[in-house]
């Protein structure tokens, strides 16, 4: 790989990497404690859509991430040909 492609690749690398890192922090921490009273009212499953992001909704978010993060490097490697 060339070092022109060898930076594109990081770069997409890294900005993945910060989205993910975004939405992970946006749900884990926005959603389960900063805009739990907000969400306290809205009932989800016996309980209110705010303890439920933060007990469940930030690891299923998690888990969800992980999948798709596999997804796309799998498909920037096949681009830049660096799969296995």
């Amino acid at each position: 790989m060339s070092d022109l492609s060898t930076d594109a690749y990081w770069k997409a690398n890294v900005r993945i990497i910060t989205i993910c890192m975004e939405i992970w922090a946006l749900v884990s921490f926005g959603f389960g404690i900063v805009l739990r009273p907000l969400l306290s009212g809205i009932p989800v499953g016996g309980t209110d859509l705010g303890f439920w992001f933060a007990q469940q909704g930030s690891m299923l978010t998690f888990i969800v991430l992980v999948f798709f993060y596999r997804a796309y490097m799998n498909k920037l490697d096949r681009k830049f040909g660096v799969e296995e």
